[in-house]
């Protein structure tokens, strides 16, 4: 059986703290009053990447899951 690649999409604002604030809290991370980019770089860390998000302006992490919303050129 194939595996099942899930489709990431953009995600601005709210939706993307939302986003952010969920999986910090799937983690057991404390993202409490913190804001959106280091929530993130948090998480990444939390998760063994480089905490680059929105830090780099190209990037090689085909499988981030904070790829689209970034804005860093893949590379």
């Amino acid at each position: 059986m194939a595996k099942k690649i899930k489709k990431q999409k953009l995600l601005k604002g709210s939706p993307l703290s939302a986003y952010a604030r969920k999986k910090a809290q799937e983690l057991g991370l404390d993202g409490k009053g913190m804001k959106l980019a280091n929530l993130v770089w948090m998480i990444q860390e939390k998760e063994g990447h480089s905490s680059c998000f929105k830090r780099e302006k190209s990037c090689t992490q085909s499988g981030c899951c904070w790829q689209l919303s970034c804005g860093a050129k893949m590379e």
